[in-house]
C-alpha cells in the first residue's frame, strides 16, 4: 500500500510538471519513468521492451515526415487557393477552407496542418481586410477535432488503437457499426455551421487571389495515399497497432527521404533540419508515459480507480457516460491529452465491463471529451498554441477571454453532437 502512495505521488508530481513547464513535458516523463525503475516497480527490460509501444512510435515518427513532405509539394495550399477562387461567397469560402484543414489533419499532424495553412489564411483576411482572429483560432480548433477521426490523425487515436485492438479500418466501421471516424464527423458539421454563421457577415461577392500557388511535386501525395492505402490492408490481416502498420509508415518515411535526398537533390543541410526539427520531445514524452503508466497499471492504481468511480455513479450508465465525458473535457482543456488517456482507457474500458456495456461507449466518450476539449483554451492543444504565436507575429493579440469567446461554445456544441452520436449507437 505504501508504493501505491509513492508511485501516485510521482505521478503527480510529473503531470504538475507537464502542465507548469509544458515545453520541458519530455523531461517529466522520462524523470518519472526512472523514478518507477529505481523503485523497481518495473524492470529496465520490461519498460523498454513491454511497456513502451514502439509501433505507435514508428507511426508518429513516420507520419511525422510524410506530413512534412506534403507540405514542401504544395498540394495542399493549391487545393486551397482553388476552394477560395470557385467559392460564391466569403463565408463558404472560409468554411470550406476549414473543413479542408480538418479533413488533411486527419491524415497529417495537427500543427504541421495549421502551419501549412495559416498563410492561406492571413492573405485572404488581408485581403478582405478581416480581423484573422476567428479564422486563425477555426484553424487550430477543426484540426484538433480532426486529428481523432483516424488511427495516423493524432497521438491519442494511435494510443487508443493501440489499447483496444483497433485497426486503421476500425476507426470507420466496427463490429458492423459506425465508429469514431463518424463520431468526429457530425462534430465537424456543426462545428462548420458554427463558424459559418460567423463568416457569412462578411460578404457574399467572390474572391480572386493575386498570387497563384503551384504544384511542386505529387509524390508526397502519393507517399500518403500509400500510407493509408497500406495501413487499410494491414487493419485486414492485424488487428490493433501491429509492427506491420509500424513498418508500413516508418517505411514509407524513409523512401520520402531518399527521394527528398537522391530525386529532389535537395542539400544535406535542408535534410538534417528537416529531420531535427521533427517533434522528438513528443516522442520521447511518450516513451516516459507508456512507462509511467504502465507502473501505475502493475501496482493496481487504475483498478482503485475505476472500483472508485463505480461507486459514484452505482448503476447509472448515463451518468458515468456523462461523467466521463464533461471531466475528460474539462481537464484536457488545461491538462496534455496524451497521459490522461494512456491512463484513462484501461478505467474506462473497465468500469464499461463491470457495468455491462459495451467499452466503446465509455472508450469513445474518453476519447470525445479528452481530445475536443483541447480546443477549450489556447494552451490545451499544441495547435492554439501555435495558432496564438502566429497571430502575436502579426500583431493580433489573443487573451484568453478572446480565445474562450470562440473555443468555449465550439467545443460544447462539438463535444455534444459527437457524444449523442456515440450514446445513440454504441449505448
Amino acid at each position: 500500500m505504501q508504493m501505491k502512495w509513492i508511485v501516485l505521488a510521482a505521478a503527480v508530481i510529473m503531470y504538475a510538471l507537464i502542465v507548469i513547464f509544458p515545453n520541458k513535458k519530455s523531461f517529466a516523463s522520462l524523470g518519472a519513468a526512472l523514478v518507477m525503475i529505481i523503485l523497481r516497480v518495473v524492470g529496465p527490460w520490461e519498460a523498454i521492451g513491454t511497456l513502451v509501444n514502439w509501433n505507435v512510435l514508428m507511426i508518429f515518427i513516420g507520419s511525422l515526415v510524410i506530413a512534412d513532405l506534403f507540405i514542401y509539394s504544395r498540394v495542399p495550399a493549391v487545393i486551397a487557393n482553388n476552394i477560395v477562387e470557385k467559392s460564391p461567397s466569403i463565408g463558404l469560402a472560409v468554411t470550406f477552407i476549414l473543413i479542408m484543414t480538418g479533413i488533411i489533419s486527419a491524415f497529417v499532424e495537427n500543427v504541421a496542418t495549421v502551419l501549412v495553412m495559416a498563410p492561406i489564411a492571413l492573405a485572404l483576411c488581408k485581403k478582405l481586410k478581416m480581423d484573422p482572429t476567428y479564422f486563425m483560432v477555426g484553424l487550430a480548433v477543426m484540426a484538433n477535432l480532426q486529428g481523432t477521426a483516424t488511427l495516423v490523425g493524432d497521438p491519442p487515436s494511435m494510443i487508443f488503437a493501440d489499447y483496444a485492438n483497433y485497426g486503421f479500418n476500425d476507426f470507420f466501421v466496427y463490429q458492423g457499426k459506425l465508429s469514431i471516424f463518424f463520431v468526429i464527423q457530425l462534430g465537424m458539421l456543426v462545428g462548420a455551421v458554427f463558424f459559418y454563421r460567423y463568416f457569412r457577415k462578411q460578404g457574399a461577392q467572390k474572391i480572386n487571389l493575386e498570387e497563384k500557388e503551384t504544384i511542386l511535386t505529387w509524390v508526397p501525395t502519393v507517399l500518403l495515399v500509400l500510407m493509408i492505402v497500406g495501413l487499410a490492408l494491414a487493419s485486414f490481416f492485424h488487428s490493433g497497432v501491429s509492427i506491420v502498420s509500424g513498418g508500413i509508415v516508418i517505411g514509407l518515411g524513409l523512401v520520402g527521404i531518399i527521394w527528398y535526398k537522391c530525386i529532389r537533390k535537395e542539400p544535406k543541410e535542408k535534410i538534417i533540419s528537416m529531420i531535427k526539427n521533427l517533434d522528438w520531445d513528443t516522442t520521447l514524452f511518450l516513451i516516459g508515459i507508456f512507462i509511467v503508466v504502465g507502473a501505475i497499471a502493475k501496482i493496481g492504481l487504475l483498478n482503485d480507480f475505476s472500483l472508485l468511480l463505480e461507486r459514484i455513479i452505482g448503476g447509472n450508465k448515463l451518468l458515468g457516460f456523462v461523467l466521463i465525458v464533461g471531466v475528460s473535457m474539462i481537464i484536457s482543456g488545461f491538462v496534455d491529452n496524451v497521459p490522461y488517456i494512456i491512463a484513462m482507457l484501461p478505467v474506462a474500458a473497465t468500469l464499461a465491463n463491470n457495468l455491462a456495456l459495451k467499452p466503446e461507449l465509455y472508450m469513445f466518450g474518453l476519447l470525445v471529451g479528452s481530445c475536443l476539449g483541447g480546443n477549450l483554451t489556447p494552451f490545451g492543444a499544441s495547435a492554439n498554441v501555435v495558432s496564438v504565436g502566429i497571430l502575436r507575429k502579426e500583431g493580433v493579440e489573443v487573451s484568453f477571454r478572446t480565445w474562450l469567446k470562440i473555443g468555449l461554445p465550439f467545443t460544447v456544441l462539438t463535444t455534444t453532437a459527437s457524444s449523442l452520436f456515440v450514446w445513440f449507437v454504441w449505448g
